[in-house]
Parts: structure tokens; sequence; C-alpha cells
């Protein structure tokens, strides 16, 4: 592996919260909330109605061709990775020397349903042509590598809610190996649907919140009972600084480092004792030459779970000792809800964005914090973030994926 460092010099997004990334941004400052009540037909018998929607519809946004080709969340990841790719300045680069890594942790879920349903009513020569491609879990990387001619490889890591944050660490890999000088990575989600919205519900998972939808999603909150199911997209472009500096590119942040493990503990819970997660925040932090004491910031996975955010709470004391209590800790699914394999994509954006203005969002709903969490949360109000300390974004799947993201200012 080189030691050549990764900058992010663009970045995209469909949320809950706006239709690109800046919009996003602005509304997470603002503690807005993307939650809402189902009112569709198909959701009135669902035991959990709540859902977060993206804020802008694909169809205002693509041609109808590409709708029709593309699953939702496909289409998510092409339009939040033209605004990355826009955004970065459009980086000239030879074919050979761009990758793209982009995840889905579900992928074309609702293509599968609504094409059962075509082939049960209406009969086998009426499913979609486009099924296959619309179902793949790569089905998103592929849209992306094909839209920006990426040749240096084109990768799909799949690890549930931890997807997206794997995506940036092997874009970061890609890049260290000197297989590529530039690569678009990121996550995309769109399941709000019957069928997941009723798994979900029965893993008891959901929060349940109806009267009260806006209040729903709150991380670290003594009366949290779930998280809220999300929609969207986000993507970065990472480049070696060599390359951006060359043609004059704005860097958002470094990517110093990344970090991976694996619980082994159980399907659907985390470690009650953090040992995999904080782990996955020791090895970014190595991998990126930092000391506990380096860092000021982290956006918590934190969705909303009773267990889960205890969980990463431990982690954190496993992973920055005495440290913890410096560290100013976000949550921005109180705000966009939890997207899945979007997730980490979009909390490591926001983090960039965190760096470059050095504001850290307030966790929305954090009205009275858990006495077991004993963080520093940041509660009402955003915080300044001192110039020159580093922040991480963690992510944490089913399965027991964990993955940490390490960056530094500019």
């Amino acid at each position: 592996m080189s030691t050549r460092e990764v900058v992010i010099t663009g970045i995209g997004a469909t949320t809950p919260l706006g239709g690109d990334m800046e919009s996003t941004w602005r509304g997470v400052l603002a503690g807005a909330s993307g939650t809402t009540v189902l009112e569709e037909e198909w959701a009135a018998e669902l035991p959990v109605r709540l859902a977060a929607p993206a804020a802008v519809e694909p169809a205002s946004v693509l041609p109808p061709a590409r709708l029709r080709s593309l699953d939702r969340n496909q289409q998510f990841a092409l339009i939040a990775a033209r605004e990355a790719w826009s955004d970065a300045g459009g980086p000239e680069v030879e074919p050979e020397r761009l990758g793209a890594v982009f995840s889905s942790g579900i992928g074309g879920l609702i293509t599968v349903l609504e094409q059962y349903d075509i082939l049960n009513s209406r009969g086998a020569r009426r499913v979609s042509p486009f099924t296959v491609p619309m179902i793949m879990p790569n089905g998103a990387v592929a849209a992306v590598a094909l839209e920006l001619n990426a040749r240096a490889g084109a990768h799909a890591p799949v690890s549930a809610c931890a997807s997206g944050s794997e995506a940036i660490a092997d874009g970061l890999e890609m890049i260290r190996a000197g297989r590529a000088d530039v690569v678009l990575c990121g996550g995309s989600e769109a399941v709000i649907h019957a069928l997941p919205l009723a798994a979900f519900a029965a893993m008891r998972a959901l929060s349940a919140r109806h009267e009260d939808p806006k209040g729903a999603s709150r991380p670290f909150d003594k009366q949290r009972d779930g998280f809220v199911l999300g929609e969207g997209a986000a993507a970065l472009v990472l480049e070696t600084r060599e390359h951006a500096e060359a043609r004059g590119a704005r860097i958002y942040a470094v990517l110093a480092g990344a970090g991976m493990a694996s619980d082994a503990h159980h399907i659907a819970a985390p470690d009650p004792e953090g040992v995999g997660a904080g782990t996955a925040m020791a090895a970014a932090m190595k991998d990126a030459g930092l000391a506990p004491n380096d860092v000021g910031h982290l956006n918590a996975h934190a969705t909303s779970t009773p267990t889960g955010d205890i969980a990463e709470a431990i982690a954190m004391r496993r992973a920055f000792g005495a440290h913890t209590d410096a560290i100013s800790v976000t949550a921005t699914k109180s705000c966009t809800g939890h997207l899945l394999g979007a997730a980490g994509a979009l909390e490591a954006a926001i983090t960039c964005l965190t760096l470059r203005d050095h504001k850290v969002p307030a966790i929305r709903n954090l009205d009275d914090p858990d006495d077991d969490v004993g963080l520093d949360l940041v509660r009402v109000t955003t915080r300044d973030l001192p110039a020159g300390r580093a922040a991480l974004s963690n992510s944490f799947g089913f399965g027991g994926h964990d993955v940490a993201l390490a960056f530094t200012e500019a």
C-alpha cells in the first residue's frame, strides 16, 4: 500500500431533508426532521406507519427512460453521484484510473416486490426486461460506473447498515493500492414499502411514536423506542491530494483512515460490550496516525434503539478511554432517519461538512439523555468545533459489521 494522502473533493446527496447535500446540511444544522406518517393506502394496516421519505422525488430529476430502467435505490445513487461529480469539478481522469464503489444494504427490493405482483396478476410476459439489472445488489455501482466510464473497478460491498461506510473504506484502499487516482464512493437505499416496514416492526426495531412523528427518532434519549426508516443516497469523490491540487480542486477534508471489525455475537443485536465497534474505532485512528486526544468529534451510528445506543457508548469508552468525555458527539439520524445502506455515506458527508464549517449539529429530540450513555452529547444548538481536531464517523450493521472512518481538516 502507498501512503498517498486521500482527500474528499466532491459531495452529493438526496435525502429526507433535501434533494442535494447543501440543503440536507442546512436541515441538519437547523435540527429539521424528515419523518412523517405514511398516508398511502398500502400502509394503512401496518403496525408502524412512520418513515422518512426522500424530500425530492427522482421523477423530478431523471427522465422517464432512466426511471423505467433503474430501481429506486439506483435512481438515488445516480442523482447523488452526479451531484458529487459536478461538485468536484468533473475531474479529468483516464477511465482506467477512475473507480467506483457504491453500496446498498438491501438492493432492488421494491423492484422484486413490484415485479412479483405483476407476474402474479398480469402474467410472465408483462414482467419488465430490466428486472434483473434492477434487483442486482451491484445495480447502483453499475449505474454509477457506466455514467462516469469508470474502468479501474466497480465494487459493491454489502454489510447491512455499514455498507455506505465500507464503500468509502474500500475506495480509500483502491487509491492506496495504486489501482485508481479518483474513486466515487457512496451508498443508497430505497425500501419504504409494506414488507420491510412490517418486518422491521416485527423485530421491534422501529419507533411507533405516531402521535409525534417529528419526535420519533431520538438517539441516546431515555424515551427512544426504535429507528425511523429513511431513504436516499450520498456520494463522495475521493482522490489523491496530488491529483486534486494539480487541478486546483477544492478540498473538503482528508479521509485519513478507516477501521473495520466484526462482532461475531448475534445476527441483529450488537455486542453489549462493544468489542467489535471499539476495535473499528481504534483501527481507524491507528490507520490515520491519530491518538485519541487528536479527535474532537464523532458522528455516532446511534439509530435510536434501546440497546444499540448504549453498546456504542461502551465501545467509545473502549476506543478513547479517558479522552471520551472530550469528544463532541452528534447523531444525525435524529434528523434524517436511518437510511440503512446509505447511512454511513451520508454521515461521512456530514462529518466532512462539520470539519469544513467547524459546526457540530445538535441531536434532535434529545430531551432527557440516558444516564447509561455518559457521553458529551451535543444538544439543543450547534456547537463550535475547534480547528485542528479530527473526527470519526461510525457505522454498524446487522450481522455484526463494524466500520469507522477517520477524517481530518483539509
